[in-house]
């Protein structure tokens, strides 16, 4: 409903969504937790500095876990969390960006987290998730300005704001952490592109 009232229209297109599913997605805005959160019921991995209080308690509300980026000797305990979670009948979505980007061009992916599907048991399905706006993500896209100033931003913009939620096919798990990031950043990349009917626009990054 706040998404709604935002303007946003989502679609969501792709495969059922299973419990016990660990979600890798990208990341443009803040819209994007109120899309995916009203559109697939997921839970979300965040940073555990979210700002104002207010924040935390509404993200608490639908099991955030909290994760400390910059600490990297807990990498290890934080993606066993990870991994407990997705284990849940309820799906969790993972950002591996860290940070959400410009709409027109994915940051590189943190791969340290991945390491959850190594600890997460057999029945947990690992899926890329492309979140899609299409013409206005670089509209929407929350990339050096203040949060005060994209939300101003978003909240005058007119007119509604179509969003397509691409469920992509569960990956293997077989692979590791580093290797599994690059063919859920390359799933995700090639579906934005095939969208727009356009040559992949996220290079990869190494």
């Amino acid at each position: 409903m706040a998404a709604r009232i935002v303007g946003a229209r989502p679609t969501v297109v792709g495969g059922a969504l299973d419990p016990h599913t660990l979600l890798i997605s990208n990341h443009v805005s803040w819209l994007d937790i109120l899309i995916l959160g009203g559109t697939t019921g997921t839970a979300f991995v965040s940073k555990d500095n979210l700002g104002h209080g207010v924040i935390h308690w509404l993200a608490d509300q639908n099991h955030t876990l909290y994760v400390r980026r910059e600490h990297r000797k807990g990498s290890k305990d934080q993606a066993i969390a990870i991994a407990r979670a997705a284990e849940r009948a309820q799906p969790i979505t993972l950002f591996p960006e860290g940070t959400t980007g410009p709409g027109d061009e994915m940051l590189p992916f943190r791969s340290s987290l991945l390491e959850a599907a190594s600890y997460a048991s057999e029945r947990v399905a690992v899926r890329p998730l492309a979140i899609d706006y299409g013409p206005a993500g670089t509209e929407v896209g929350w990339h050096g300005e203040s949060g005060k100033e994209n939300v101003l931003r978003i909240l005058g913009r007119k007119g509604t704001l179509p969003v397509t939620v691409h469920l992509l096919p569960p990956l293997d798990r077989t692979s590791d952490r580093k290797a599994l990031a690059q063919k859920a950043r390359h799933a995700i990349a090639e579906t934005l592109a095939s969208s727009r009917g356009s040559a992949p626009l996220y290079p990869d990054h190494r």
